[in-house]
């Protein structure tokens, strides 16, 4: 009787300790997803913190007929501006970023000048003599009037909290002529012919 005893006690304990493994498989294993579905949900909002993409619409001014659209990429810590315009006359245009998002004006001139937070002698990009933030450069329109640039920079941030790289709040330019890089305060581009403002 004894020993029948001790069977059953021993079938019990080791029936016991089969559910107790078999919890702990089960948790793990469910430990495992949360932990995986969590991981996957941070990857999703660091991707969405790192790119970010949006579009301006040039409008014509100073009784021109340019007009296209301007999109800002930012990957990580560059951003990439892709332009693209219609209606130009055929040459060298200026395109620069200025201090307002404002183009009211019917000249443009409501932009404000050249974006430039450092207090900088206005220049071409990199001159190490010293350059506006928004001193983009130059493109060329060709025989139908149409131009496009592209320009990428780690100068830039889209919506950042630094006032020295945040371009919302800006106004794109572009202008009549050519930047030449040299006359103060701003290249001496002539005439504003297409403005849009950079509004998050």
């Amino acid at each position: 009787m004894k020993n029948y005893t001790l069977i059953l006690i021993a079938l019990v304990t080791l029936g016991t300790v089969s559910c107790k493994n078999d919890k702990k498989g089960n948790d793990s294993e469910m430990n495992a997803t949360e932990m995986d579905s969590t991981s996957m949900d941070e990857e999703a909002m660091s991707s969405d913190m790192e790119s970010e993409e949006m579009t301006v619409m040039m409008e014509s001014k100073s009784d021109s007929n340019a007009k296209g659209t301007v999109t800002f990429e930012q990957d990580d810590d560059e951003i990439t501006m892709t332009a693209d315009f219609t209606g130009l006359e055929p040459g060298t245009h200026a395109i620069h970023l200025h201090e307002n998002a404002d183009c009211s004006a019917a000249d443009g001139t409501s932009a404000g000048g050249h974006w430039n937070p450092t207090n900088e002698k206005h220049g071409k990009w990199g001159d190490a003599e010293g350059y506006h933030k928004g001193d983009i450069g130059n493109f060329e329109a060709d025989a139908d009037g149409n131009g496009s640039v592209t320009f990428t920079t780690d100068e830039w941030c889209v919506g950042c909290e630094d006032p020295n790289m945040n371009i919302i709040g800006k106004g794109i330019i572009v202008h009549q002529g050519g930047d030449d890089f040299t006359s103060q305060p701003s290249g001496d581009a002539g005439a504003r012919v297409s403005c849009g403002g950079i509004i998050q």
